[in-house]
């Protein structure tokens, strides 16, 4: 099985980064203190609810946070190269991840057409990414701030999701206040009364699922026929959110609301107005918030298979690994207008860390650590495996719901690489790095 690509070539695409960070433990500053290297998940029960006595859950209320300081934040994280509506001037255009992948898809990128149709046959990750408008009028407070320090797999369609930052819990309540200060109050509203088995019978009969997926929930026939050109149709599925997370992220009151008319909490939203009385819209609210879920089923990182015994060079490992995922982010400055992404030459909030897997001689050059030291991404980690590898297979775990404190896994954001290709590396490795 192949690496997921975005791209087979960073070189041709400017500053191009997705989301990503230096293999190395990164850390960054800010005026309220040093961020740590990562931030430990509560242990979770068999629902991923916290276990007793554990950090509150992620839809739980934090203490209010400072919003100024969360505007700074969003500045230094960069969250609009790929986020619209985080209030900041919109980042330039060969800078945005999701509008460059966009241009690519449609022809406007400027390259040969030889480079347009090969990144095409691979260009999956970051078609879309969700605005943040009006996120304040739909998401609690203490659930964005527990996303932010725990990002999970919240859109099914998407295969990039949100990355794992080096953010301190106050650091993200900060941001979270930020997002939320234009928030419209409204009344705490009562589902009592409310039918969650009309809600049921809401949900199949207006196709709910043909866009979301309802974990937990068994039975649902939803889905309704739709074109699948329709550029409309494919962003709305793309970003159409596991309606398990309903409970934890959205207030009842917010939830009728958005239910009854969308586009007025958040324009330009792809989530369609789907017409309902606000009675229908109460019944869905409390399906939606009050169904029986079915525990989710433990998730174990894929096995790993043993070292290969034929040879394996770098020109086998840069073509299958490096360079269809690892140059978004680790890149040669020189071919990207100085931007070698948020692994060489930093963003992303993350110090650059020079580690450039573009070229053989960058891989063996290694990163630079916290005092400006060159280290080996091949030596070894606290487990005793060599880093690169840790953090490829820190990824693995983390897509299971298992993400290591003290690794932060390759690659940030986007899909891990899957057993044959950490393999690949491993082996590679093991072998002496032949080039």
């Amino acid at each position: 099985m192949c690496a997921r690509a975005v791209l087979d070539s960073f070189a041709s695409l400017a500053a191009l980064v997705a989301l990503a960070a230096g293999a190395a433990a990164c850390t960054s500053e800010s005026p309220r203190g040093p961020e740590p290297t990562a931030v430990a998940p509560a242990p979770a029960e068999a629902d991923g609810a916290p276990a007793a006595g554990t950090e509150a859950p992620a839809g739980a209320e934090a203490p209010a946070g400072d919003p100024e300081h969360g505007r700074r934040l969003v500045e230094q994280f960069q969250c609009n190269r790929c986020h619209d509506g985080a209030g900041l001037s919109a980042a330039p255009r060969e800078a945005h991840c999701v509008q460059c992948h966009q241009d690519i898809a449609a022809g406007r990128f400027q390259a040969p057409a030889a480079a347009i149709h090969r990144w095409n046959e691979n260009l999956i990750q970051l078609p879309h990414a969700p605005s943040l408008a009006a996120i304040g009028d739909r998401l609690r407070p203490g659930w964005i701030r527990g996303f932010l320090l725990e990002p999970r797999d919240l859109r099914p369609r998407l295969h990039a999701t949100m990355p794992r930052l080096a953010l301190a819990p106050e650091q993200a309540g900060d941001i979270a206040a930020y997002l939320t200060q234009g928030r419209r109050e409204r009344p705490r509203a009562s589902l009592e009364g409310a039918s969650a088995a009309q809600g049921r019978a809401l949900f199949e009969a207006k196709g709910c699922g043909t866009c979301h997926a309802f974990t937990g929930v068994d039975g649902l026939t939803a889905a309704l026929p739709v074109k699948a050109r329709e550029k409309e149709t494919r962003a709305a599925i793309a970003l159409a959110p596991d309606l398990r997370h309903t409970r934890d992220r959205i207030e009842p009151a917010d939830l009728v609301v958005w239910l009854l008319d969308p586009a007025a909490v958040k324009p330009g939203t792809p989530m369609p107005q789907v017409p309902m009385s606000p009675a229908e819209a109460r019944d869905l609210a409390a399906f939606l918030s009050t169904a029986p879920l079915a525990p989710r089923a433990p998730e174990g990182a894929p096995a790993r298979l043993p070292v290969l015994t034929r040879r394996v060079t770098y020109e086998e490992v840069d073509r299958r690994v490096f360079r269809v995922t690892c140059r978004h982010c680790h890149s040669e400055p020189d071919y990207t207008l100085g931007d070698g992404g948020p692994g060489n030459t930093g963003g992303f909030g993350f110090k650059p860390r020079g580690l450039n897997l573009a070229t053989y001689e960058g891989i063996a050059a290694g990163y630079l650590d916290d005092q400006g030291e060159r280290r080996s991404v091949f030596s070894a980690g606290p487990d005793g495996r060599p880093r690169l590898l840790a953090a490829l297979l820190a990824r693995q775990a983390e897509e299971a719901g298992r993400a290591d404190p003290a690794v932060r896994g390759m690659p940030l954001g986007l899909t891990a690489l899957g057993p044959e290709e950490i393999q690949l590396v491993e082996s590679w490795i093991a072998q002496g790095r032949p080039q």
